[in-house]
């Protein structure tokens, strides 16, 4: 069994920093035929390559975004997909993917907005971490990003008490909330999302009335957000969305530029930095960043009752394909969502 850590709760399939980065060399993602991509059809395993080191590019304004900026967005997001709504969103391919084995899924081009393929699009289920793209959204919207916050003892605490992913946060740390949206959605650090919850809140209750009321600007009516970072509280399914509500989630959050630059990479270097904080390499969760050619990001996610899941983005040519995959089976597998992402994609860049 590869060396994968489950927690008893939540992100069963968040994997091991130490572990993938001593594993990434020689672990192999065996890919059935139909999974390949076209352009590497002879491959029939993909091969998990040692990633260079990479530095998150740092331009985006600190400067916070004011509450006209916020609404103008999620304007120009509603209004994009009235438009799409208008002029056939909902059309359905001839055509449909075979062997996509999850519970529920979606596929869509970006570029046109129109849905190639779902499943119980419409399907209320846990997503896990997938829900620190919108903690994310929230701390983007709200800027101020150079913005300092100690590592405190409660977030370390927090995460070895629930079993949570964690970035490996060090107590008395002084991180930047740029680098602390590094540490949750590289390597979905539940430590870090605390972090920024209870200071963006401020608290972390407060945070996710933030997180809901974003929701519902977004016009995500079928989701809701009981706690920061997708971890199962107060049950399983307090925290969920469908596939519908996640496309959109993830189109809003790939607007920002410093957010796709996070999601897109395999591993992140921070140099320490005496009397402020030590030195972290942190490595993806998202192995279709590795596996597959013109992956985007954008974020996994698993709880027991969510199963693997993976909200996902990928670029061939001048077409942009968005996905989500939620409980892919089987179950035992954790490259299930994966292979499950590739195939969708696949088709859908081989039809349309």
């Amino acid at each position: 069994m590869t060396p994968v850590l489950r927690s008893i709760w939540g992100n069963r399939a968040s994997i091991s920093i130490t572990a993938v980065a001593a594993t990434a060399a020689t672990a192999a993602l065996v890919l059935p035929a139909a999974a390949v991509p076209a352009s590497a059809a002879s491959l029939r395993t993909v091969r998990l390559q040692t990633v260079h080191l990479q530095s998150a590019a740092q331009t985006a304004s600190a400067t916070g975004a004011t509450s006209a900026a916020q609404a103008a967005s999620a304007a120009s997001v509603q209004a994009a997909w009235a438009a799409r709504a208008a002029t056939g969103i909902r059309h359905a391919p001839a055509s449909v993917p075979s062997g996509i084995r999850a519970w529920g899924a979606e596929l869509m081009a970006e570029n046109t907005g129109v849905r190639l393929w779902s499943k119980k699009l419409h399907v209320r289920r846990p997503i896990g971490s997938i829900a620190k793209v919108m903690t994310a959204l929230v701390v983007l919207q709200a800027g101020d990003l150079d913005r300092k916050i100690t590592v405190t003892r409660a977030a370390i605490r927090y995460v070895r008490g629930n079993g949570a992913s964690s970035a490996g946060l060090i107590r008395g740390d002084v991180l930047t909330a740029r680098q602390l949206l590094e540490a949750m959605l590289v390597p979905s650090g539940c430590d870090a999302a605390y972090l920024l919850a209870t200071a963006y809140g401020p608290g972390r209750a407060a945070f996710i009335t933030k997180m809901n009321a974003t929701a519902k600007t977004l016009g995500l009516g079928s989701t809701r957000f009981a706690s920061f970072d997708g971890m199962p509280f107060p049950t399983e399914y307090s925290t969920y969305s469908t596939p519908a509500n996640l496309i959109r989630l993830g189109e809003a959050a790939m607007k920002y530029r410093l957010f796709r630059e996070i999601v897109r990479q395999q591993s992140y270097l921070l140099h320490g930095v005496r009397h402020h904080h030590h030195r972290y390499f942190w490595t993806s969760t998202n192995l279709l960043l590795s596996t597959y050619p013109g992956t985007l990001g954008i974020k996994t996610g698993s709880t027991l009752a969510a199963g693997d899941c993976l909200l996902f983005e990928a670029r061939r040519g001048s077409r942009t394909l968005i996905g989500v995959v939620l409980h892919a089976n089987p179950t035992d597998s954790v490259y299930s969502r994966f292979i499950m992402a590739a195939r969708l994609l696949n088709w859908g860049f081989r039809h349309f």
